[in-house]
């Protein structure tokens, strides 16, 4: 949290890349990159990571056993479902962490109940009681999920919330397991929580949301306006098919709309480069280039419009200062490219073109780019060799920096 934070409400980070994320097809981790990556997370100050389900496996419960032994410096969770059976493989990889948390789960939608789980609302309600009592036994902090929520009957959500917390569940979370709801949906539903739901001055609520339609950051952040207190996320926003609500995203948009968002988070933002590239890394699932904040074009320029603007100033074209999350800006020369950024660019390059020069020089670059899709530092230098004549370069051409602060490379991604 930083200078000037304190009059914001703080919305809990709850991460569960290595449970829900590593459920990607192909994500799966060694153990080493699991705990590498809890290690980032707690150092980036989540509150909460989602270690695993240790019922699912003795590789599993172990490494969540592992992180929770190694990593003390922030809660850690395991899932289980509403069973007896999962609740004390979740509590026995849990027995040496600092802070534990069991995360009980069962299906509330009617699809669920009748066609996966065949039983009735009414055991539904039972087995959360008794689950929730029983995950007690081993922690005090107990979250209870109510699985395919934003398919469920809204009365039934919030008597099933109701009797978790009567249970002892300090946080309840509502799912859009399949990535259906709307914005306008998740602020419903949870309005309709916060108002209705007995006792839950004594819970958090969470929200846990999907992709399936693009929305899953739209979602999380309308159930924040409307009273969620925890945001459930992986990092890239990876996860079941389409993937979750991406923690950087959610970060980021409190950082930068506290005018519409006035909320923060104690994540490190100058930490989500890193735990990007760790994770894409560790799960084998590369960023989208144009992924939101951490894509490798998150802060790339081509554009000569949008180029002279940022050569100006950044905050013509860069909602957020890119060095604030662990990136920098960039402007790659090509085709698109306008005279200001590829003179600019020669110039940081040391090569000595003066004003009656820049013309000739640039409009040679465009033409040289029309057959590629980018030009590099060394075509930038061979071109005004050509155009000027071989003396082109100066001593300047031993700086470091560029004009927008960062090392003197090819502005390539």
């Amino acid at each position: 949290m930083e200078a000037g934070d304190a009059a914001l409400e703080t919305v809990q980070i709850f991460d569960t890349t290595l449970r829900d994320g590593e459920e990607s097809p192909g994500a799966a981790m060694t153990p080493a990159d699991r705990l590498r990556v809890a290690e980032l997370l707690a150092e980036a100050r989540v509150d909460c990571i989602e270690a695993g389900f240790p019922a699912a496996s003795a590789l599993t419960a172990a490494s969540v056993a592992q992180i929770a032994k190694r990593v003390r410096s922030t809660r850690i969770a395991a899932v289980a479902r509403c069973t007896y059976t999962d609740i004390e493989a979740a509590a026995a990889a849990l027995a040496e962490a600092a802070a534990p948390r069991i995360h009980v789960v069962v299906a509330t939608s009617d699809l669920h109940l009748t066609k996966k789980l065949r039983i009735t609302r009414e055991a539904a309600v039972q087995r959360v009681t008794d689950s929730v009592r029983f995950a007690r036994r081993f922690t005090d902090d107990v979250e209870f999920s109510a699985e395919d929520a934003s398919r469920s009957d809204i009365d039934f959500v919030i008597e099933v919330f109701a009797a978790a917390i009567r249970a002892g569940a300090t946080t309840v979370s509502f799912p859009d397991t399949v990535g259906y709801a709307t914005p306008d949906d998740m602020t419903a539903a949870i309005t309709a929580i916060r108002e209705r739901t007995d006792g839950i001055e004594n819970a958090v609520i969470s929200v846990h949301t999907h992709n399936d339609l693009g929305l899953a950051t739209a979602n999380a952040l309308a159930a924040v306006k409307a009273g969620a207190r925890q945001v459930e996320c992986t990092i890239n926003g990876i996860g079941e098919r389409a993937g979750n609500c991406a923690l950087e995203e959610i970060v980021a948009a409190f950082y930068v709309r506290r005018d519409v968002l006035p909320y923060t988070s104690g994540v490190v933002l100058g930490r989500l480069g890193d735990l990007s590239k760790a994770v894409a890394h560790a799960s084998h699932m590369p960023v989208q280039k144009n992924k939101a904040i951490v894509g490798a074009n998150a802060f790339v320029h081509e554009s000569g419009i949008h180029q002279d603007g940022v050569l100006k100033d950044r905050r013509t074209y860069e909602i957020l200062d890119a060095a604030i999350v662990g990136a920098r800006t960039l402007l790659t020369i090509s085709r698109n490219s306008g005279r200001h950024a590829i003179v600019t660019r020669a110039h940081e390059l040391g090569c000595a073109i003066d004003e009656s020069e820049e013309r000739a020089f640039a409009a040679a670059v465009i033409d040289f780019s029309q057959t590629r899709t980018i030009v590099t530092d060394n075509d930038l230098i061979a071109i005004a060799a050509t155009v000027l004549g071989a003396n082109t370069l100066n001593a300047s051409s031993e700086t470091e920096t560029n004009s927008l602060g960062g090392p003197r490379e090819p502005v390539t991604v």
